[in-house]
């Protein structure tokens, strides 16, 4: 669906679910799936791993037009950098993909941001 979901699109979101520490990564990409479920892990079907999940309300409704449920996921591709901290030639040495936020921002029904951790930039809050 969308790199980069809206609050409006988490309402229904009840728990963030952690497959690995997310202390281990200053950045996961996130994208909002349509899945036939409301909870429970989701099928994973891209390169790379999945680290996280988000469960919906039980009252949360599917998508009229597909009948599936908008879910996030999170997850590393290899090429990333908490896959590769020491690589020089790796992409993203400085900066993170569009998807990518600060896992420690990541809450359910916040879309979670950019920090100065997940741009290897310094501290602070990257808007």
């Amino acid at each position: 669906m969308s790199a980069t979901p809206n609050a409006g699109d988490l309402v229904h979101e009840s728990e963030v679910v952690w497959l690995e520490d997310p202390a281990d990564f200053d950045y996961v990409r996130q994208s909002l799936d349509k899945v036939p479920t409301r909870r429970g892990r989701p099928r994973y079907e891209r390169d790379g791993r999945l680290v996280g999940y988000v469960n919906l309300q039980p009252k949360a409704k599917p998508s009229a037009d597909s009948g599936l449920f908008p879910r996030r996921t999170f997850y590393l591709l290899p090429h990333d950098r908490p896959n590769l901290p020491d690589d020089p030639t790796c992409p993203y040495r400085v900066g993170s993909p569009l998807e990518a936020v600060d896992p420690a921002t990541i809450a359910p029904g916040d879309p979670g941001r950019k920090t100065s951790r997940s741009q290897a930039t310094g501290s602070g809050i990257v808007v």
